[in-house]
């Protein structure tokens, strides 16, 4: 069976970052449309936000699927590409973010007083004197 469906998928797009982007947009989509079939009874107007949102879930179902499916590999490339571009500041703010909680567990991470600079000091060294490698103003910080 996993042979067949291996032989069914060459040649055939696949999985990319914007299919994983539609699918979470559908499983969200769907989680609220169901909220909103189920809280209809208490909330004024939240069946017509609740079959949007279904209708929306299904159709970012579909155009996943249709690019999954698809042997139009050089397209699909292109608006995964597209997509990349468009949302690469939220994803590198997000990364960034990331990057500095992991950082978090072995150093602290000072800002220069003179230029803002942000600065990276290992933990658990007492008291010390930091020099900004930029602008060269010293301050005293626990590290």
């Amino acid at each position: 069976m996993r042979e067949k469906f291996n032989q069914f998928m060459q040649g055939r797009y696949g999985y990319d970052d914007l299919n994983r982007f539609l699918s979470k947009v559908f499983f969200v989509a769907l989680i609220l449309s169901l909220i909103g079939t189920f809280a209809g009874g208490w909330i004024p107007g939240i069946a017509v936000v609740s079959r949007v949102l279904y209708w929306i879930a299904l159709v970012c179902l579909a155009y996943c699927y249709f690019r999954m499916f698809s042997r139009n590999i050089y397209k699909r490339s292109e608006e995964n590409n597209r997509f990349l571009q468009r949302t690469e500041g939220v994803r590198s703010f997000f990364r960034n973010k990331k990057n500095i909680m992991e950082q978090r567990k072995y150093y602290h991470i000072y800002t220069c007083p003179g230029c803002r600079q942000k600065i990276r000091i290992p933990k658990g060294k007492g008291k010390i004197e930091v020099r900004c490698p930029k602008c060269g103003k010293t301050f005293i910080k626990r590290s």
